[in-house]
């Protein structure tokens, strides 16, 4: 398996540029929000972590900081729940229509991913296995029982992120009665069957193309427990996900294998979570969603598989950042230096199938 190198910009350019930060709490002094919980924790660690890695970086947590004074030359846009539908394109479609580059992926990808119907119909295009779901759309038909045969269906907005609205259901009449509870909030509804198996995550992020990063399981209590935006944002105590490395072997190979299959769906892209479930049972592999701004702080997903190959925090957040750079032209490709991973005792890491 390819990886890194690792990205760093030099001294230079990162004096000349100016990026503008843009998340809602990137103006915060890092203290966990009632509502949102730990994403203030998060949002204010990117900007201090961009700022000690010597950047030139304002913070700015509003849209209207991107309507008239254009004077910065990046975007690095994390600002994906801005306080009504479809928000996380926001910033991408504003700094398109500025000409200004930005951090991600272009609207109509953001879209494409951040619409969960859509993502699953193009996954299954390419011949991804993934569980059948339903499409309600506001103002849409009529809403009827699924066509196909479930025990258990999941039900929550069809962009939602964080878990946020989600519920799990063995009575269609409950079913449809929180659809159409989420559709009279504005949003459109999916509905899926909930197969059984344990969640695996695979980051992936840019640095001379797709780097895939080593795939995580989560280990819960309950496996079809559904996990809470409450728990995902810590506001909730009651929270025993637990993430560690897949072990090598035919099944990280195949998780690896169906991550890079639906990819071009949302390449070029600076960072995504592909979310599989695997069943030890029937031995299926199913792909659940993919997020194209998953969450980067120092507690997730993400940065959790890039510290089991010795990536540091800062090292994932500036490669993220100079591929994103580079692959827009908004810095020469010189500029930005490439090194290895390397071991507390100073000896290149990586090597075999360990990537």
């Amino acid at each position: 398996m390819q990886h890194g190198p690792l990205l760093r910009l030099n001294d230079a350019e990162k004096k000349r540029l100016k990026i503008v930060y843009l998340a809602k709490w990137a103006e915060g002094d890092g203290t966990p929000d009632k509502v949102d919980g730990t994403h203030a924790t998060y949002h204010a660690e990117m900007r201090e972590t961009l700022r000690a890695l010597g950047y030139n970086v304002e913070a700015a947590s509003k849209f209207e900081r991107l309507y008239a004074n254009h004077d910065y030359d990046f975007l690095f846009t994390m600002l994906n729940r801005g306080g009504f539908v479809n928000s996380e394109i926001m910033g991408p479609l504003l700094s398109t229509y500025n000409r200004i580059p930005y951090f991600g992926a272009s609207p109509i990808l953001r879209g494409l991913g951040d619409d969960k119907h859509l993502m699953k119909c193009a996954v299954r295009n390419r011949g991804v296995k993934t569980p059948d779901w339903m499409i309600l759309r506001r103002g849409g038909v009529s809403i009827d029982e699924p066509g196909f045969e479930w025990k258990n269906l999941v039900v929550k907005p069809n962009a939602s992120s964080a878990s946020w609205g989600i519920g799990a259901f063995n009575s269609w009449a409950d079913a449809k009665r929180h659809a159409q509870d989420l559709l009279a909030q504005g949003h459109d509804v999916i509905i899926e069957n909930l197969v059984e198996g344990y969640e695996i995550a695979v980051p992936i992020i840019g640095s001379n193309g797709p780097w895939v990063l080593p795939p995580l399981r989560f280990y819960v209590d309950d496996p079809l427990a559904i996990r809470s935006y409450a728990q995902k944002r810590h506001l909730d105590s009651k929270d025993t996900v637990r993430l560690e490395k897949l072990p090598e072997g035919p099944l990280r190979e195949r998780v690896i294998e169906t991550s890079l299959q639906l990819l071009p769906e949302v390449w070029p892209c600076d960072i995504g979570r592909v979310e599989l479930k695997y069943d030890e049972k029937t031995d299926t592999l199913n792909f659940i969603e993919i997020n194209l701004s998953c969450n980067l702080w120092s507690k997730k997903a993400t940065a959790i598989s890039a510290a089991t190959i010795g990536v540091t925090h800062p090292q994932l957040l500036e490669t993220l950042l100079c591929h994103s750079l580079r692959r827009q032209g908004v810095v020469a490709p010189e500029a930005v230096i490439e090194y290895p991973i390397t071991t507390d005792d100073g000896e290149s890491a990586g090597g075999g199938d360990e990537w």
